[in-house]
């Protein structure tokens, strides 16, 4: 399978995986926009959150690819490490807080980037919850599909995109739900540019 065909192959992962549909508007505050979509068979919702940093790609990939130092920018990031890494393939181990009186979670997340012609990169997130044994203190994420794209625009600006749909795990009221599919992506998204965008 050359280039090509793994990313049009991953392009259809992407669509199959995150089959939200009706995207709705639900936050367009400092630059950044975040939608919402119902997902079948999901009481949680899926979200996609777009934003335009003015930053060479370079320099946002630099950012992703330090696993440790990206949870400073990563919402609710309590710690992550990388478990293993093999050419455009990474799985990556993440500790997130929770409210009181909700269970902080965990995740294990297969991390595949692909780079298409125009210079877009696309980094596939899909949830490996069996990856690892459970630990008593946190609750394992049952389910992530997802993605991150980065697409290069003119005069040194990268077009970011950050959509994915979860099942956390155990039980988690609707109001830290609803919250949650919103605080995500907006507050990980500014913090990323506000990093990127230091001189």
């Amino acid at each position: 399978m050359n280039k090509l065909q793994l990313t049009l192959a991953l392009c259809g992962l992407i669509a199959t995986g995150v089959q939200a549909e009706d995207w709705q508007l639900a936050k367009d505050e400092a630059g950044i926009k975040v939608y919402l979509s119902s997902m079948p068979g999901s009481q949680y919702k899926a979200y996609r959150g777009v934003i335009t940093v003015n930053a060479d790609i370079h320099k946002l990939l630099a950012l992703q690819a330090d696993v440790k130092g990206s949870c400073a920018w990563i919402f609710e990031c309590q710690e992550q490490t990388m478990l293993k890494s093999a050419g455009a393939e990474n799985w990556l181990y993440t500790r997130f807080s929770a409210p009181w009186p909700v269970t902080a979670r965990d995740s294990i997340l297969h991390v595949t980037t692909t780079v298409a012609a125009d210079g877009t990169v696309t980094r596939l997130l899909k949830a490996l919850p069996e990856y690892l044994p459970k630990d008593k203190d946190y609750v394992r994420v049952s389910r992530v599909d997802g993605f991150w794209t980065l697409q290069p625009k003119a005069a040194g600006k990268v077009e970011v995109i950050y959509q994915a749909h979860m099942e956390p795990g155990g039980s988690v009221p609707s109001w830290l739900a609803n919250s949650f599919v919103v605080d995500a992506p907006f507050n990980t998204l500014q913090a990323f540019r506000q990093t990127a965008e230091k001189p």
